[in-house]
């Protein structure tokens, strides 16, 4: 009777004595198993990733907007946020409107070219209701909001070629329709209201008195408690418009970031398809490895049959052997897979969330491929006879 310990000790034979076609036999496993975590691991550090910056955003926020080609045109009444605000649940309600004029860098440039850039009317409340916050310069405020001054978002500052706001000067100025505005602060990348980053606000009473402006606002953003979001999104749009409910869509602007990041990891079915393959691979590297070292050891094998080795001794050493090349694949693999994700999610400034499950999955289905691979040539070794084995060499 063999021990386990000299049969683990038998089964490295084959390992030690071929090192570089054990590494290669190995390789795909490890390769497959890495995959594994990988695809598994940064979905879900991503998904980790989104939750704090949902956290950070806020999810109790609720977007409204007049649907778009209605006839009669639709249009949210200028009373809207008021009558908003005296939902009991809301605790802040804002708006903006497009006031459909152009904002260009000067009064040389093409005055029918707004380079994609909106204009918006707006009040002064709007930063802490969509979590918003100023990187350069300042926000409107009560003196401000009446003259020709204007905040620019993220995007359209880089196309307007305002990147800087010289300290204690007053800033650059821009053509918005027929005036020039004064570039008073530049506000930082806003992902829960990307329209915010490609516009140029203003205020609401300079919208009115220099654009043209007619006071029915375009987006209301609302903010309520989180635990009564749901019963405030299904009466919102008939208090903004009692009288064409139906004209107004409400939306969760928070949802909207999390399907773009579920969009982001549709793929990771395909990689983990392509996992499965490369441990298939894997795992016919290490049959053909066994096949051809039980041809090569025949006389091995026959002078331990000569001595007394029983068939099941000799199938425990071949598949012991097998499930150990496996093995070290597979943590190779789980080995290399943490790396890769902690990398990947280090430099994304994701959180490591790597499913415990995955890697002791992929581990478990390494040491089940070795035995997969090693059943045939463990029992084409055991049949051997004695003088089969020692005749062929």
């Amino acid at each position: 009777m063999i021990g386990p310990v000299d049969l683990l000790s038998l089964g490295l034979i084959g390992l030690r004595t071929r090192p570089a076609r054990a590494v290669l036999s190995g390789l795909g496993i490890a390769i497959g198993i890495a995959t594994m975590i990988v695809v598994t691991g940064l979905p879900a550090s991503s998904q980790a990733a989104l939750m704090r910056e949902l956290r950070a955003l806020g999810t109790n926020t609720l977007q409204a907007t007049a649907l778009p080609n209605q006839q009669p045109p639709a249009q949210l009444p200028e009373s809207a946020v008021g009558m908003v605000r005296r939902i009991g649940p809301v605790t802040a309600a804002t708006a903006v409107a497009n006031t459909h004029a152009l904002v260009r860098r000067n009064d040389r440039t093409d005055p029918s070219d707004g380079a994609g850039l909106t204009v918006l009317a707006t009040r002064l409340d709007l930063l802490p209701v969509i979590n918003a916050r100023v990187q350069t310069g300042r926000w409107l405020t009560t003196a401000t909001e009446r003259f020709p001054a204007v905040v620019l978002g993220s995007v359209a500052a880089g196309r307007l070629g305002v990147t800087t706001l010289p300290p204690g000067r007053a800033g650059p100025l821009v053509m918005i329709g027929d005036h020039w505005f004064t570039v008073v602060g530049i506000l930082a990348p806003t992902p829960i209201s990307p329209d915010i980053d490609r516009s140029a606000m203003v205020g609401w009473e300079a919208a009115r008195a220099t654009l043209g402006f007619d006071g029915h606002p375009t987006v209301l953003y609302v903010q309520s408690e989180e635990s009564q979001l749901e019963a405030v999104r299904a009466v919102l749009a008939e208090t903004i418009s009692p009288e064409r409910p139906g004209q107004v869509a409400v939306t969760r602007p928070s949802d909207a970031l999390a399907a773009k990041r579920a969009t982001e990891s549709t793929f990771s079915v395909l990689f983990l398809a392509l996992a499965g393959v490369a441990l298939v691979v894997g795992g016919i590297g290490v049959a053909n490895t066994m096949v051809v070292s039980v041809l090569e050891r025949r006389a091995e094998i026959g002078l331990r049959r000569a001595l007394g080795a029983t068939r099941g001794q000799i199938r425990g050493q071949f598949l012991t052997e097998s499930v150990v090349l496996a093995a070290v694949g597979g943590l190779a693999g789980a080995g290399l897979g943490l790396l890769a994700t902690l990398g990947y999610a280090t430099w994304q400034n994701w959180p490591l969330v790597v499913p415990a499950e995955s890697a002791l999955l992929g581990v478990g289905g390494a040491i089940v491929v070795g035995v997969l691979a090693g059943v045939y040539p463990c029992v084409r070794a055991a049949r051997l006879t004695p003088t089969q084995a020692l005749a062929g060499n």
